[in-house]
């Protein structure tokens, strides 16, 4: 029953997400790219900055819209390792406009992250995904 109502809520994700990213990019400092991906620059530095096909290290918490945690490697001190390739389409995006020792913020659309079809119980459907993201180094 609960799985039901998680997915029947995707209409309404889909509206909510929509509506708070029309209003986020009014705000002051935020960027938009072409592909919907919006972001803001927290801290920038002048480091080197990763290629499509680089392998990161990187801190983030990640937020769903109405602020609930999904994780929080700033907290347990255990940074993410990945090649970008392999992130989300947005943060792939948004993670090579990053100089290495920067930290920016990211919201994902829907459909440059989990899309309608969401992540296991944890992410909804149409969800708009916020990333808060140090980029610490590019392994190769």
């Amino acid at each position: 029953m609960a799985n039901r109502r998680f997915r029947g809520s995707a209409g309404n994700n889909k509206k909510r997400g929509g509506d708070f990213l029309l209003q986020n990019a009014k705000k002051t400092g935020i960027i938009e790219t072409e592909s919907g991906l919006q972001y803001t620059i927290i801290e920038k530095t002048d480091g080197d900055m990763p290629q499509e096909d680089s392998q990161v290290l990187f801190h983030q918490r990640v937020l769903l819209l109405k602020g609930t945690i999904l994780e929080d490697s700033y907290k347990t001190n255990k940074p993410a390792e990945a090649p970008v390739p392999e992130l989300l389409e947005g943060l792939a995006e948004g993670i090579q406009k990053m100089p290495v020792g920067s930290r920016f913020k990211f919201w994902l659309p829907p459909d440059l992250a989990w899309g309608q079809k969401g992540s296991s119980d944890r992410i909804p459907p149409n969800a708009v995904i916020q990333f808060d993201i140090r980029l610490l180094e590019i392994i190769e």
